[in-house]
């Protein structure tokens, strides 16, 4: 299709019009001529450029600008920086010209944005090290993260144009790492969206499926959102405020969640969404006028006493307040009984804080409200768990423990003086020792919860008023990294013990280094001392060290370590692979050498290349012929092939993406795969044997494992087969559901 560069000039002018547009409420003295300069030196930048869609490159830094601006409620600096981010890493135009025209604050923002260039060492992840340079620039400017979340919204709104196994990657990121930071940092609506985004890829059908049934019960849920909250408007119109009121749907990933998590169909999911109270009064009287819709509501309907959330009075740490009640509506329509609906009740302040989340807090930061109070708190922690990290963390390791501490629930507990701390759910005594002080955290021996002694270990409530015990004697040891759960305790805790464990790491080095020479190697290379890390599953070298040093792993071992290399290494040459395979692309190129002449010789093809290749299928979760598969290059275990919805995907493709290799199952594989099925039902004599007629008899299909057990009157089996594809076991869980008394067979995850 030809392309109409002319059609496509007065395209990008319009998009840029739009821009100045949504951001003239608040442009300043020459803020529109820095923008159009910052426009003018991106687009003739990326003028040579097109996205996979073959629409101009151009498109997408128009797009993530607009995002900052509409969406998110950025200001000119992140205009500019969202315009200039893919410069420097895209074109020959260095952060030193972008200093030049706009100053050492938008270089600095956009180095924060642009990846990390270079080779890595093998057992690293490029895209770790990529989040890790992003989340340090908290301690500078945290609008590099939100630019950086505007990026990726755009790139997963145009994900259709990717490849499936990009599509993939991309998508699994998304929802292992950026919805929870889009969570953490209060951008509600970004969050939801990129979730349902990511769902969308990496589950099409699911995603599908539910998004189908809610446009069909679209109207019912209307019908019934107008009728419940009839009498609710009419009491809030008898006292004269301004109020919006609405139901909102679930999102179609919180739905996907609950039916997966609690093991229930669409059609049994009654709170499909909420209605939201937002009411437009002052400051002064916002909690006042909250608590008195809350009365209004329960007026009118009985509420659950124990689903009430008040976080009006106790904002949560990243700056959300709302008042939460859940209320038993009256019957209707088809319905015998009422049902179960959350009410949520907020001022249109709080509304904005709770949509557009951090932007909004920097918006009302002249107030002195306690939304300002637990943001700025909850910064300070983040950034103080990022700037005492220990340096010899791995990346890896730094994202994972940033990544727990992104989408908890939250526990509010006081000191003995009254003063309020709020803690991640399941903190323990220890995590609100390290809260208080690092050395009262390392001294530590006990607490007192409400006057009694508490261990360490003792997990908090809300409400609890903690008072710390403490000993001279008392020091940090590893097992306290297993009690606490805090990303600042954990780095802490680390801090202290380092120290302690160097002497140890220099022993361990000491003593490989002269045990090998008497093996027959003459030194302690990085590639052998990466092969030992693998053997022990040691987390880096010093920890590989830690451990010979401190007699945890015996030096006599290395014997063991040195016959399983030679076996290793013995098979790896039968197979006859001549190039060792440790990335995707050294992949490509040996399977290229080795079937010159075939098309899709990237490919790795299950069952044809089991002689060339060293490949397993990974036990996480069996994949069998049919399935949706991908590659993952390990470090000492040749290529495990995994499900595209295999539990462990996300963090795999998260994590490191660069390690994955495509996949698919040979046209004509002969193979059979073992398959575990959960087959649930009501109990009846001759169950067992109708199912097992079914699968053997019938299906003529070989059981390897069977255990079936029996509680009040409900039946729940485990039963293991062997599968020849994704046809066969369809076949196969259709005929079992026909079997009188069952009304679930799964497939087990």
């Amino acid at each position: 299709m030809p392309i109409n560069l002319e059609k496509e000039r007065l395209e990008i002018l319009k998009r840029y019009r739009k821009l100045l547009r949504t951001a003239k409420p608040f442009l300043k003295d020459d803020d529109a001529k820095q923008i159009k300069k910052a426009f003018l030196i991106s687009a003739e930048a990326h003028k040579e450029m097109r996205r996979k869609s073959g629409e101009p490159y151009i498109y997408h830094p128009l797009a993530v600008a607009q995002i900052c601006v509409e969406e998110i409620g950025l200001g000119t600096t992140s205009i500019i920086s969202a315009l200039l981010h893919d410069v420097v890493e895209d074109t020959d135009t260095t952060l030193a010209d972008i200093e030049k025209d706009f100053g050492p604050k938008i270089a600095s923002i956009i180095d924060g944005l642009t990846k990390i260039s270079g080779t890595f060492e093998y057992g690293t992840s490029q895209q770790a090290e990529n989040f890790r340079k992003m989340l340090l620039t908290l301690s500078d400017d945290i609008r590099v993260i939100l630019i950086k979340l505007a990026d990726r919204l755009h790139n997963m709104r145009t994900l259709s144009s990717m490849a499936k196994e990009k599509q993939l990657k991309i998508a699994s990121e998304t929802i292992y790492l950026y919805a929870p930071l889009a969570h953490r940092l209060g951008l509600n609506a970004i969050k939801t969206e990129l979730e349902d985004l990511g769902l969308k890829y990496t589950e099409p059908e699911a995603f599908k499926e539910i998004a189908n049934k809610l446009t069909e019960n679209k109207r019912n849920r209307e019908s019934f959102v107008d009728h419940f909250i009839r009498p609710i408007k009419k009491s809030l119109d008898e006292l004269h405020l301004h109020y919006t009121i609405k139901g909102r749907p679930k999102s179609i990933y919180s739905i996907y969640n609950k039916i997966k998590s609690s093991n229930t169909p669409f059609d049994k999911i009654y709170d499909l969404f909420a209605v939201r109270v937002v009411i437009d009064v002052p400051l002064e009287r916002e909690k006042a006028d909250c608590w008195e819709v809350y009365s209004i509501v329960t007026d009118h309907y009985r509420p659950n006493p124990s689903r009430l959330k008040d976080w009006v009075s106790t904002p949560k740490s990243n700056g959300y307040e709302s008042l939460h009640t859940t209320v038993m509506s009256l019957p209707y329509g088809n319905d015998k009984e009422g049902r179960w609906v959350e009410v949520q009740i907020r001022t249109k302040r709080m509304d904005e804080i709770a949509e557009k989340g951090v932007a909004a807090h920097f918006k009302y930061k002249g107030t002195d409200t306690r939304t300002s109070q637990a943001f700025e708190s909850w910064l300070s922690q983040v950034r103080e768990a990022l700037e005492t990290n220990d340096k010899s963390q791995s990346a890896v390791e730094l994202v994972d423990d940033i990544k727990n501490s992104l989408y908890h629930e939250e526990v509010f507990v006081f000191t003995p003086k009254g003063k309020l701390v709020v803690l991640q759910v399941g903190s323990t005594a220890l995590d609100f020792a390290f809260e208080i002080h690092s050395e009262v955290g390392a001294k530590c021996i006990g607490a007192k919860v409400g006057g009694k002694l508490v261990p360490l270990s003792h997990k908090l409530s809300n409400g609890d008023q903690i008072e710390i015990l403490t000993s001279s004697k008392q020091k940090p040891s590893e097992d306290w990294l297993r009690i606490v759960t805090t990303t600042k305790a954990k780095a802490r805790i680390k801090d202290f013990i380092k120290e302690e464990n160097k002497s140890h790491v220099i022993k361990g080095r000491d003593m490989i280094e002269h045990r090998l020479k008497i093996l027959g190697y003459p030194s302690l290379t990085l590639e052998i001392t990466n092969q030992l890390r693998a053997y022990y599953n040691a987390k880096d070298a010093n920890d590989l060290f830690y451990r010979f040093g401190k007699g945890y792993i015996a030096i006599e071992q290395l014997k063991h370590w040195k016959s399983d290399k030679e076996m290793h290494e013995r098979k790896q040459a039968e197979k006859a692979i001549q190039v060792p395979i440790v990335d995707n692309k050294s992949f490509t190129k040996e399977m290229k050498r080795v079937q010159h002449d075939r098309k899709d010789a990237d490919i790795l093809l299950i069952g044809e290349d089991m002689d060339k290749v060293d490949y397993t299928l990974a036990k996480c979760c069996n994949p069998i012929s049919g399935d949706d598969v991908f590659g993952f290059v390990t470090i000492n275990e040749g290529i495990k092939i995994h499900r595209t919805n295999c539990p462990n995907s996300p963090e795999l493709l998260s994590r490191h993406g660069d390690r994955v290799i495509k996949a698919q199952w040979a046209s004509q594989i002969a193979m059979s795969f073992v398959v575990d099925l959960v087959i649930r039902g009501i109990d009846r004599v001759g169950l067992v044997n109708d199912v097992t007629r079914v699968i053997s008899d019938e299906l003529k299909v070989n059981i390897t494992a069977l255990n079936i057990g029996v509680k009040d009157g409900l039946f729940e089996g485990r039963i293991s087969l062997m599968i020849q594809d994704t046809d066969h076991l369809i076949a196969l869980v259709g005929e079992l559901e026909r079997v009188a008394g069952v009304i679930e067979v799964a497939r087990e995850e």
